[in-house]
């Protein structure tokens, strides 16, 4: 989740974004590129071919094996944040854009190729973390009366569904591979904390029980084994805020939950791995960390 407010132009945090990648199994970190202003969470495309990921408010793509970026077309929209989803059928892409007129995030289908964006959730903020596996329900934070909560409505619009109700922050909201549960992270206990729970919203269940950290946006592999998280320090940021410019770890546990192991620490946090990043083996994750200038 990213509030946008209406500036002309997207700040500058002072820092050059490295692409990255890292193997999951071995601990090698790859750099794939650096870039001198702001990129953000990339996705993994379910070819292997390319990576996506948005910077300065308009929505890119990577080629893996040649190194080249492309715009993607998304039609006026110009204030994309770094809460975009891509469709099981690898054809479109959700986007959460911040509108000019309010500066309040609302999510937006597009072709993959670009095209046109078509509005799914008038009611804003909305910020999109999670397409069904199959195809048919879009899962995203919603703002309403003060409260962020989670919500899911049809992929071609109509009434959203809330599946959360309590004080505090839930937040990014993704689907397991087999479309029985919704993985999310929530500050209902004091720090921030993973949960997962039923489609339906019933059954929530904390994973995590990590009093040192506060942990954000668990991202569960195509194969449904593993989750791959964001972790900040304890006293580092409040638990219900994720801030760029941080130290943070990248963390690894089962698909069942239970103990997980470190695969990075970095300088991180917004930005580094909003959305999912794993590729489509199930090996690496994708990730952007950044430097100070």
């Amino acid at each position: 989740m990213q509030v946008l407010k209406e500036p002309k132009t997207f700040p500058d945090r002072g820092t050059y974004s490295i692409l990255e990648t890292l193997n999951v199994d071995t601990g090698k970190r790859t750099v794939l590129r650096e870039f001198e202003d702001t990129i953000e969470a990339p996705n993994w495309t379910q070819d292997g071919n390319y990576l996506i990921f948005n910077r300065n408010g308009r929505i890119y793509r990577y080629d893996l094996h040649i190194g080249t970026i492309t715009e993607i077309y998304t039609g006026a929209m110009s204030f994309i944040n770094n809460d975009h989803v891509l469709s099981p059928d690898g054809k479109s892409i959700g986007i959460s854009h911040g509108a000019i007129e309010d500066g309040l995030s609302r999510v937006y289908l597009v072709p993959l190729v670009g095209g046109e964006p078509v509005l799914i959730t008038p009611i804003a903020p909305s910020y999109l973390h999670g397409w069904s596996p199959d195809g048919r329900t879009l899962a995203y934070c919603g703002e309403r009366n003060g409260q962020f909560d989670i919500y899911t409505i049809p992929v071609w619009g109509g009434r959203e569904k809330q599946l959360t109700d309590l004080p505090g922050l839930d937040d990014g909201p993704e689907y397991s591979p087999d479309g029985k549960h919704i993985w999310f992270n929530s500050v209902r206990t004091g720090l921030m904390q993973v949960w997962r729970m039923e489609v339906d919203g019933s059954n929530q269940t904390q994973i995590t029980f990590d009093e040192d950290s506060n942990s954000w946006f668990p991202h569960v592999s195509p194969n449904g084994e593993r989750v791959v998280f964001i972790s900040y320090r304890k006293g580092d940021v409040e638990p219900g805020k994720h801030p760029p410019n941080k130290n943070v770890q990248l963390r690894l546990m089962s698909g069942k939950g239970g103990e997980f192991k470190v695969l990075a620490d970095l300088f991180g946090g917004q930005g580094t791995m909003n959305v999912n990043p794993w590729s489509p083996d199930n090996k690496t994750i994708a990730f952007v960390s950044y430097r100070l200038k």
